[in-house]
């Protein structure tokens, strides 16, 4: 049953990212980094992460993708720009991300979001995109 729910997750990490053969989770960090100090951290990841919540029915990917980002934008954590690689790899525009990030504004504060908007921007510019606005 546990190796149902790893092998679940990295079909859904593969299904969100670049994945290869060389780097099966492609741009995913699934907190390889810590297997010295915390070597069952990725299995957690995998399997819960994605295996039980990410595979979960209801929302497609660019819905769980965008409410990743919105949690990620209301706590000010690091790994918002993966997750806004991860939004551009399953098809959302820079501007949906852009326009899901300046929405909350009144809920998340402007320093949570321009701290937000500036690391979106750092992954559209190595990504090599841009955003479309109303003015351009």
């Amino acid at each position: 049953m546990a190796e149902d729910r790893y092998q679940k997750g990295i079909d859904k990490i593969q299904e969100l990212t670049q994945a290869d053969d060389e780097n099966p989770t492609g741009f995913m960090d699934i907190g390889e980094a810590f297997k010295d100090i915390a070597p069952d951290l990725s299995k957690y990841v995998v399997e819960f992460a994605f295996g039980d919540i990410y595979a979960r029915p209801g929302l497609d990917n660019k819905q769980k993708v965008l409410t990743t980002i919105t949690a990620l934008v209301a706590q000010g954590k690091p790994q918002i720009g993966m997750h806004v690689k991860t939004g551009l790899s399953v098809g959302l525009t820079p501007k949906e991300i852009v326009g899901c990030i300046m929405h909350l504004i009144p809920y998340t504060g402007f320093p949570s979001v321009l701290n937000a908007l500036k690391v979106a921007k750092e992954v559209f510019a190595e990504e090599g995109v841009s955003v479309k606005t109303a003015d351009k």
